[in-house]
């Protein structure tokens, strides 16, 4: 009897035991985020610095909810990237499933947000409130990810608590491989937000070459 899960009750190992999905730890594999990143701008710079003052003045007031994250950190970041632009768009709950090869397991769940190239999916974001780690949304973003109808193509996804951030691709197919990036925090010294806006400005370079 076919079995359907909810994504946000996914775990790793239903991903690895029922989708063949393995992690990859050679740098080599998912090297998009550590090379050739864009320099910043001054007035880049000045913007990400009032947004990480905007973020901890925000976590005073609990709790910093899911739709909170999205629009105090996540929207002015896929602004400052250029994600608003053409011929990219943005759209919010899409509904998507996948099953594994032989059908008998459905992962169903809604999209937080997906950035678009026309037709072709450029960024799959999770989100989650500020109290969760960004390890509590890997799982289900995997299953998004393994959901992309063009899985031929590079496939990105992010998981942000609005304070953490880290990045994650997929190579599906039979043997589906991901890989992730370091963990960026807005906690440690300096500003990783500046990180965070070179990658997904190198993100939307690569998309448009596409």
């Amino acid at each position: 009897m076919a079995e359907t899960i909810q994504a946000k009750n996914v775990t790793l190992h239903d991903l690895e035991t029922k989708f063949n999905l393995n992690l990859v730890e050679e740098p080599r594999f998912f090297s998009e985020w550590q090379t050739d990143l864009p320099a910043l701008t001054e007035q880049e710079r000045q913007l990400l610095d009032k947004l990480k003052a905007g973020y901890f003045n925000l976590i005073k007031y609990p709790p910093m909810l899911e739709h909170t994250v999205q629009m105090a950190v996540l929207a002015p970041l896929l602004y400052l990237a250029d994600f608003y632009l053409p011929p990219f768009h943005v759209t919010a709950e899409s509904s998507v499933s996948v099953s594994d090869i032989d059908e008998d397991v459905t992962i169903e769940g809604k999209i937080d947000v997906l950035v678009l190239k026309e037709h072709l999916w450029v960024m799959v974001i999770e989100s989650k409130k500020t109290t969760f780690s960004v390890e509590a949304g890997l799982a289900q973003l995997l299953s998004y990810m393994l959901a992309n109808p063009a899985p031929d193509y590079l496939n990105l996804g992010l998981i942000t608590t609005g304070g953490s951030f880290m990045f994650v691709k997929v190579v599906g197919g039979r043997h589906a491989q991901y890989g992730l990036s370091q963990i960026f925090e807005l906690r440690n010294p300096g500003n990783e937000l500046y990180n965070i806006l070179s990658i997904l400005k190198k993100f939307r370079q690569l998309f448009m070459q596409e």
